[in-house]
């Protein structure tokens, strides 16, 4: 057995276990037959958490939930004891918040700090997963131009984002920063990073408040239908995201951080995929002037300023996922798999209405 075989056989500890992504992974470790504490921010609202349950039916696995909040120092101590690896996948992902310092900073590295202080003093832990993302990489997509091979890769790191300006990238940069300090102060755990870009997918239940819910809704009830921008962003599957966790989880020389990013593309280009399947909905058919947006941004949403208009719109996004196909074995689902599965998820659920309840689409 290599000196840096992960043991299955000890529970595995999955943060914020109701989240988008987390519900993915706890799915895939009960169906890979692995006993799996996941935390919650109230473990006894039991019904709420039902569907949790519900994922190991058929299963050899077993989930049991604890509750914790990232902010409370200690409180992941019960749910990480005895765990041989620890997931933390937990992390606030919204753009228009009132306070970012309080909404997102804090949330995020203080988050990372408590579990990562709780794995430090938890001497069953040997490996560590953390769900970062390709915002730790970059802040808009004009920071293409300054990469060295004209592609986003694990080498390159955020350093346009702010408090004020790209608050939640700057806070996912601060908080994988903060993972790596505390890793490189020990020798006992390893420490294993996925970046991921923008999440689209069906979630193990919906997800209302994911932003990637919120677009997807937006691009298929008409919100957009005269046109959607041309900013470039990298997709990846949710199913691709968990599988990917897995990997990072238990192969022996996992290490470091991974682009997990399945396709370039952008909102326009997404409802013209989707449109491919499902022609009665008012799907984009055009882009947007950028000169339009940029005039309109204020007014529209507070999240999305002229600034960011300008370093994002009608520009490109690459990433580089060569070290994730070559070191951790992923493969990743056709783009119109995941925009098809998700959007008809959407409309299973009745957040977007039957195509009898739209008009002619747009031409």
């Amino acid at each position: 057995m290599s000196e840096r075989q992960i043991d299955r056989s000890k529970p595995v500890l999955v943060t914020g276990a109701t989240g988008y992504v987390a519900g993915w992974v706890v799915k895939r470790l009960l169906e890979e037959g692995l006993t799996v504490h996941g935390t919650v921010r109230n473990a006894d609202q039991t019904e709420r958490f039902q569907y949790l349950h519900n994922l190991a039916e058929g299963t050899e696995g077993s989930l049991k939930l604890f509750s914790a909040n990232l902010t409370e120092a200690g409180s992941f101590a019960q749910a990480m004891a005895g765990c041989g690896t620890v997931l933390h996948v937990a992390s606030p992902f919204q753009l228009g918040v009132e306070d970012p310092q309080r909404d997102l900073i804090e949330p995020a590295v203080e988050g990372t700090r408590n579990v990562l202080e709780e794995v430090n003093r938890t001497p069953s832990v040997h490996r560590v997963v953390l769900t970062s993302s390709c915002a730790a990489i970059y802040g808009d997509n004009i920071d293409l131009e300054s990469t060295p091979d004209g592609a986003f890769t694990e080498e390159v790191w955020n350093t346009s984002s702010s408090l004020t300006h790209q608050p939640y990238s700057y806070s996912k940069t601060l908080a994988e920063k903060k993972a790596w300090e505390i890793h490189d102060a020990q020798d006992r755990w390893q420490l294993v990073v996925m970046n991921p870009p923008a999440i689209f997918g069906p979630g193990v239940r919906m997800h209302e408040g994911a932003e990637s819910f919120n677009i997807m809704t937006q691009v298929g009830d008409g919100t957009v239908a005269m046109g959607a921008p041309r900013a470039g962003l990298g997709i990846v599957d949710v199913r691709d995201v968990a599988e990917a966790h897995l990997k990072g989880a238990f192969l022996p020389d996992a290490e470091g951080r991974h682009v997990i990013s399945g396709h370039d593309s952008d909102l326009l280009e997404m409802g013209q995929i989707i449109a491919k399947k499902y022609p009665d909905y008012p799907l984009p058919k055009r882009a947007i002037p950028k000169f339009m947006i940029w005039l309109l941004a204020p007014f529209i949403d507070k999240a999305y300023t002229r600034k960011m208009v300008s370093r994002n719109v009608n520009l490109p996004w690459r990433g580089d996922n060569t070290k994730s196909r070559e070191k951790l074995g992923m493969t990743y689902r056709p783009l119109e798999t995941t925009l098809h599965d998700h959007f008809q998820q959407l409309i299973d659920e009745g957040v977007i209405g039957a195509k009898s309840d739209y008009g002619k689409p747009v031409q």
